[in-house]
């Protein structure tokens, strides 16, 4: 399989990450592409050495979590052989993601994930790749009663 034929998704745990792995693992049934759902984290701002340090792992950890459960949980709702390949990276979403693209032939991410603030139609990460991305990018709005 070429990597012009694998489809990258961004996961958060998001209503909208949700949605974006839905559209993504149908348009890889239609195209018989593989795709590869990619959670990426971060320090929080507020994380310091000070007051009781919480180990790299528990982050990461928790990261591995949200993109394991997101994938289970939609191919459950699904009947594929799409191949589903999930990855946890350390750094920005948005980087992480364009870096990821770069072996893709399209990118799916959430319109808005955990962060930002109610109303805005595209979130940072959203909107960072759609101007950034070396491939083309889809953008998915969750359903508005999940939001």
């Amino acid at each position: 399989m070429s990597e012009t034929n694998k489809i990258v998704v961004g996961i958060d745990g998001s209503p909208s990450s949700m949605a974006a792995l839905d559209w993504a693992l149908g348009q890889a049934e239609l195209t018989g592409a593989s795709v590869e759902a990619i959670t990426a984290w971060e320090y929080p701002a507020f994380y310091s050495w000070e007051g009781g340090a919480v180990p790299p792992r528990e982050f990461e950890g928790a990261a591995s979590v949200t993109v394991e459960t997101t994938v289970e949980s939609a191919l459950e709702k699904r009947t594929t052989s799409t191949p589903v390949q999930t990855r946890v990276v350390q750094g920005h979403s948005a980087q992480i993601l364009l870096e990821a693209a770069e072996q893709a032939g399209l990118l799916v991410v959430g319109s808005r994930g955990h962060g930002g603030f109610v109303g805005a139609l595209l979130g940072s990460v959203s909107h960072k790749c759609a101007h950034h991305s070396p491939c083309p990018v889809v953008i998915v709005h969750a359903n508005p009663t999940e939001r």
